[in-house]
């Protein structure tokens, strides 16, 4: 392997490693949490640990997180390439500059979110992640497969991180509205981004492998 190619596959590296072991944890821990609140709510007592819910709060906090990084080590790589192949820097000095302030402020931006408590700033700074994450995709080199969106690797990723990004701006909310509106609503979209995480573990290897044909000339 040449070194460049070592970078080609940290994304995929990264998602192995930490974000399918963790999305097996969080699904476990969120079936488990809601297992011991239908109990408690029938007047039984649950053999289930209290601590199932804040773990599962910590740990889907983690996990939204690092989809997100994930997805921008995968699109860093083809716009790096990008950037590069034109020589941006000197071709096009702003657009250089620009790229480069979009993944600093993106990755602020969503640190500031972990972080954030305060709904409007939770808005803010999910919003601020969000657009980062949208606007960096659009940019040449980025593989999109448009003309088969339903079956792409890319859409299936963005997807997924916009979802995480919406997970971590209403976990306060989730715990203070008692109509369980946003608990609901977490719900269905985290069922919906776990197909999404299945979709991509399929779209990414038929990917590396066009990749890999494509390098060697087949």
């Amino acid at each position: 392997m040449k070194p460049v190619d070592f970078l080609l596959i940290i994304h995929p590296a990264l998602a192995i490693i930490f974000v399918f072991p963790l999305i097996g944890i969080v699904s476990y821990y969120s079936w488990q949490t809601r297992q011991r609140r239908l109990t408690i709510l029938g007047n039984n007592k649950s053999k289930i640990p209290p601590i199932v819910g804040s773990e599962h709060v910590k740990i889907g906090r983690w996990l939204s997180s690092i989809v997100v990084t994930v997805t921008l080590f995968g699109l860093a790589y083809p716009i790096g390439e990008n950037i590069i192949k034109n020589q941006m820097w000197s071709s096009n000095f702003l657009q250089f500059i620009f790229l480069i302030l979009m993944f600093v402020l993106t990755a602020v931006s969503l640190y500031l979110l972990h972080v954030a408590r305060q709904k409007h700033w939770r808005g803010i700074f999910a919003t601020l992640t969000g657009m980062g994450i949208v606007v960096l995709g659009c940019q040449d080199g980025v593989f999109r497969r448009t003309n088969e969106w339903y079956i792409s690797h890319y859409y299936y990723g963005i997807t997924a991180a916009l979802l995480m990004i919406f997970s971590l701006a209403i976990i306060e909310d989730i715990y203070q509205d008692k109509s369980h509106r946003w608990r609901n609503v977490h719900i269905i979209l985290n069922c919906f981004a776990l197909l999404l995480f299945m979709g991509q573990g399929i779209t990414g290897t038929r990917d590396l492998l066009e990749i890999g044909k494509y390098k060697l000339g087949g």
